[in-house]
């Protein structure tokens, strides 16, 4: 159990709580954060409760903003010690963790994942260009006849966008605005298809702000359908209606194989090899962030950082690659367990 005096101390240290609440404990690990971290995260868990003499962290998919909300808002034992995230943390995010006295923190980088569009195998596999997924998802569009200017987003079905694709409605499950996989997915698949026009392109050496607004908002008429933060239930949907596509992480992709299948996008397959080398467009580097001043308050945090940062875990042979985590180069991984193991705190 916690020592009361030590918890005590941290939650008044942190302004947050009245006398009354103080007296709380807690001996166990909060996590919050990233549906696309939930699956490796839990994993780790279910393996530290099992192997030590802790009690198997608690762990709840709010996705990456809302983790990084939850875990900003304060210090002590009524608010996270770790959020997973699918993103780096934002500096916006950092002064908000600053702000209400979280102010040293702990980065893990823990591997890659790629951002898969995938679609029942009982339909044809799809081959998009990121040209394709930015006009079929995008707000407002290059008009169709080719004059330099937006306008609302006017196609309906794949083959409007790409004569070569499907005459299928274009009906896309995705995460919601909340979802670090969101983030990614406009910053990497929509803004590369964005980019490809080269006059809006030229926007974002005048006006950034109007150039990320352009690229990276997405069409709200019905094509994109907000699924929430359960990415399982997204390959269900996909199951009963194989006209639709979903955008997840590669793990669950990994995980449902005989269900879903990932479109290649620029030629590229969504497979472990063309994610860890960096050819699959879409790909991105997963992380975890720690509350230095719990440690040595909630039991264990030590205990799982090391867990987490080893190579039984986190290795290219390690249990999170079985679960579809693309391990990190050995620098990498050496870096970073060192940071975790020193509780190096992050600078921006």
């Amino acid at each position: 159990m916690l020592k009361r005096s030590l918890a005590t101390s941290l939650i008044l240290a942190g302004g947050m709580l009245g006398t009354a609440q103080a007296d709380a404990t807690r001996d166990y690990i909060s996590i919050v954060g990233s549906s696309t971290v939930y699956p490796f995260a839990t994993v780790v868990a279910e393996q530290f409760g099992k192997t030590t003499r802790f009690k198997t962290p608690k762990i709840e998919s709010t996705g990456s903003c809302g983790g990084l909300k939850l875990f900003c808002a304060g210090v002590g034992v009524e608010h996270p010690d770790i959020t997973n995230a699918s993103r780096r943390i934002k500096s916006s995010e950092l002064k908000m963790c600053e702000k209400n006295g979280v102010k040293e923190i702990v980065e893990v980088k823990i591997g890659y994942d790629g951002i898969v569009i995938a679609n029942s195998k009982q339909a044809p596999q799809m081959e998009l260009g990121l040209k394709d997924i930015f006009l079929a998802l995008a707000k407002d569009v290059p008009n169709p006849n080719g004059k330099q200017e937006l306008v609302p987003n006017p196609y309906k079905t794949w083959k409007d966008v790409n004569p070569t694709l499907p005459n299928t409605k274009i009906e896309v499950l995705g995460p919601p605005p909340t979802s670090g996989t969101r983030d990614a997915f406009a910053e990497l698949a929509l803004e590369g298809g964005c980019k490809k026009f080269d006059w809006i392109k030229a926007i974002k050496k005048q006006d950034k702000k109007q150039y990320k607004s352009i690229c990276h908002t997405i069409r709200e008429d019905g094509a994109y359908i907000e699924a929430g933060e359960n990415d399982n239930l997204i390959v269900q949907k996909l199951e009963s209606n194989p006209k639709a596509l979903g955008v997840f992480g590669y793990s669950f992709l990994d995980q449902n194989r005989d269900k879903v299948q990932g479109s290649a996008i620029e030629g590229i397959k969504p497979e472990f090899d063309s994610i860890a080398d960096g050819s699959y467009p879409v790909s991105r580097p997963l992380y975890f962030y720690v509350k230095k001043a719990h440690i040595d308050v909630i039991p264990g945090m030590r205990e799982y950082l090391a867990e987490f940062t080893s190579e039984k875990t986190w290795g290219e042979e390690g249990y999170l690659a079985d679960r579809g985590l693309i391990p990190m180069p050995k620098p990498e991984r050496r870096q970073f367990g060192n940071d975790a193991k020193k509780l190096a705190a992050l600078k921006m």
